[in-house]
This record gives C-alpha cells, sequence and structure tokens, in this order.
C-alpha cells in the first residue's frame, strides 16, 4: 500500500507537505478514496510552525479568538497559531494570551470539557482546529457541543478540507479539494468503490491507519 504514495506539497508554502495514498479507506463516518497521511506536518517541528502561520495568515485580522479547540492531533499546531495571531500587530488578537485545548471525545465522538475545562470556553469566542474535513460531520458535532458549553465557534481551521463551509462557518485550509484531484468522500451506503467489490484498505483515523488486507 505505501508503495502507491504521492507527495503534495503546498503552493504557498513548499515546507508544507504530507503523503496520499490512493486506495479504499474507512473513517467513522464515511469512506475516502485516498488516505492522506499528516502525521509529518502534525508532529515536526518546523512543519507545525509553517502550517499555523498560513491558517494565521486566513484569519488574522477577521476572527476574534479567546480559545482554540484541538482535535486530531492538531495541539501542536494549535500552539503556534496562538502565538502567531498574538504576537501579530494591529490585529483583533493582538497580545491575548490565547487558551489551547484539546477535549475528550466520547464513545460517539462528542467533546467532553471536565469542570475545571469548562471556564476556558464558556463566554469565549472559540476557533476550532482539524486536521481534516471530509464531510463536514466532525465541525457540526463541535458545534452542537461547544454551543452545550456556553462558546461561541467562530470559524474552522484545518491543514486540508474537501468542502469550503459547512452550514455556512468558513472552513480556512492550506491543502484545499483542487490540491487532491483524486479525492473523493462517500457515505458508506453510496460508495461506489463497495458497490464495484473493491475492499476496504485500511480502517483510518486522526492517529493513523491500521491495515485489512
Amino acid at each position: 500500500m505505501e508503495n502507491r504514495a504521492i507527495e503534495i506539497t503546498a503552493e504557498s508554502n513548499r515546507r508544507i507537505k504530507f503523503r496520499i495514498i490512493p486506495g479504499h479507506f474507512a473513517t467513522n463516518h464515511s469512506h475516502v478514496s485516498s488516505y492522506i497521511d499528516m502525521s509529518g506536518i502534525k508532529s515536526r517541528y518546523m512543519a507545525a510552525r509553517e502550517t499555523a502561520k498560513e491558517l494565521a495568515g486566513e484569519i488574522y485580522g477577521i476572527i476574534p479568538v479567546d480559545t482554540i479547540i484541538c482535535l486530531e492531533g492538531t495541539k501542536m499546531i494549535g500552539a503556534f497559531l496562538a502565538e502567531s495571531l498574538s504576537e501579530g500587530f494591529h490585529g483583533v488578537n493582538s497580545g491575548k494570551d490565547i487558551n489551547v485545548i484539546s477535549p475528550e471525545s466520547g464513545s460517539n465522538n462528542q467533546l467532553i470539557l471536565r469542570d475545571n475545562m469548562q471556564e476556558l470556553v464558556r463566554g469565549k469566542n472559540v476557533l476550532l482546529l482539524v486536521s481534516s474535513v471530509s464531510s463536514g460531520k466532525s465541525i457540526r458535532q463541535a458545534a452542537e457541543c461547544l454551543a452545550y458549553y456556553g462558546g461561541s465557534l467562530m470559524g474552522a481551521c484545518a491543514i486540508f478540507s474537501d468542502v469550503d463551509d459547512v452550514r455556512g462557518l468558513t472552513v480556512h485550509h492550506v491543502f484545499g479539494k483542487n490540491d487532491i484531484p483524486a479525492y473523493a468522500s462517500y457515505t458508506p451506503a453510496e460508495c461506489p468503490l463497495c458497490a464495484s467489490g473493491n475492499k476496504i484498505d485500511a480502517i483510518v483515523n486522526s492517529f493513523g491507519y491500521s491495515k485489512l488486507i
């Protein structure tokens, strides 16, 4: 499977790159035609910092941010993003001490905030940071949970997004669907790969993949 890997580099910043592996993969709520390996971006200092700068450029001066909610292993990027937003001159977030947190996730993927963490969200302007967006379901779930805890979801950022907005909420991203033309996401019931008899290569989530064949 790995011998099919292709490296994709961001047009806006040659230091940001990831691998994609064409095939048939299953996530928690969809089937996708490519696995996007972002482990390097999420775990390497320089790649994470450069990604944060790109995302900060997308939202600087536009979105007020008190707290960044980091999902799918993006906390290092979130810390650099908070730094970039706070250190900018004349921006709405200049000089802010921005909170960066990674909530727990329940069995149904709902966010869980313990009592001592809720004050970092209640009444705050929240920015959601994820690694990738395919259907937008994770963002919709997060929005519902943040509303329950009294936070205001002001925007969403992703390394890769197959959609530009979710229910009117703009998804700011470094890589988009035009960067991976062959990428497609389907509901399990409507997956043409399943219909044509193609076996699933691996189960994937934000931690990586587990091969089935």
